[in-house]
């Protein structure tokens, strides 16, 4: 295993340095679960929240999380993204919803935290539009689903 990149030889944090890296198209893709009772998933199918389209909002609110990410996230670069997608399915059987992000640029370094930190927001929001009906959902199984470009390749989890 190699060292970690963000800390130099006095074991300082910095950011790391990527001029000297290509840029290649990049793609992460994550994804992440919101678990609620039945009846709030419900209320969120039908579009019946009190604060309106649970799910329209989260998708933006993810969409914007990963254009934000190097705000949040001390280390991070700022990137130019050229694709950010937020898709969520409903599984009833669970009584959860499923957010996968997929986010994309051309550039000197991954997008894995932009499509985390979209995931991450998006159930986030989707927690705190329906949280005045349940406030036991739990979000979880967030993950690196896959990514792919730049030097290291591909990286699918299984």
């Amino acid at each position: 295993m190699s060292s970690l990149t963000h800390f130099d030889a006095q074991g300082q944090a910095h950011m790391v340095d990527v001029a000297g890296k290509a840029a290649t198209h990049r793609v992460a893709v994550a994804s992440g679960r919101i678990v609620m009772q039945p009846a709030t998933l419900a209320l969120v199918e039908g579009g019946n929240a009190k604060k309106g389209d649970v799910l329209g909002v989260a998708r933006i609110a993810g969409i914007q999380a990963a254009k934000k990410t190097s705000e949040l996230i001390p280390l991070c670069h700022p990137l130019a993204l050229t694709r950010v997608a937020v898709d969520f399915a409903v599984v009833r059987d669970a009584n959860a919803i499923d957010c996968t992000a997929t986010v994309e640029t051309v550039g000197p370094t991954g997008v894995e935290m932009e499509a985390l930190t979209a995931v991450q927001v998006a159930l986030l929001t989707v927690y705190d539009m329906c949280k005045a009906v349940d406030r036991g959902m739990t979000i979880t199984d967030v993950r690196v689903r896959e990514k792919h470009g730049g030097k290291s390749g591909s990286f699918v989890n299984s």
